[in-house]
């Protein structure tokens, strides 16, 4: 038996590239439903391999040693990815240019996928 796919939360719209809303919320239980308009909180905006980082991270409470044998990625990789995770959460500023983010591509201390989410908000 295959297992199911599994469903991600889109933040984009596949259209035009806008920021996506959520608008309507439904009770499963009793059928309800409230039609609204609410932003997509920003973590469910970072990209899935660094939503993953953060729960890791939070399950090693913190412990960027913990962070590093878990994930088998050295201490400043870490830290450059916390350093994306508050840059995309607008925690801080972003790198100092595109170049910047290409070389850290080119390191292998982010993703294809990260190094676009930052040069997107270059």
């Amino acid at each position: 038996m295959s297992a199911k796919p599994v469903k991600k939360l889109v933040s984009r719209c596949p259209f035009c590239e806008g920021q996506l809303e959520i608008s309507r919320l439904g009770c499963g239980h009793c059928d309800t439903s409230i039609e609204t308009t609410l932003p997509i909180p920003a973590f469910f905006r970072l990209p899935a391999d660094l939503q993953e980082f953060v729960m890791i991270f939070l399950r090693c409470q913190g412990k960027i040693r913990d962070v590093e044998k878990e994930l088998g990625i050295s201490y400043p990789t870490v830290i450059k990815r916390l350093d994306l995770v508050n840059v995309l959460l607008g925690n801080q500023a972003a790198p100092s240019g595109r170049k910047d983010i290409l070389e850290q591509l080119e390191r292998g201390e982010i993703t294809v996928q990260e190094a676009t989410q930052l040069l997107k908000s270059a």
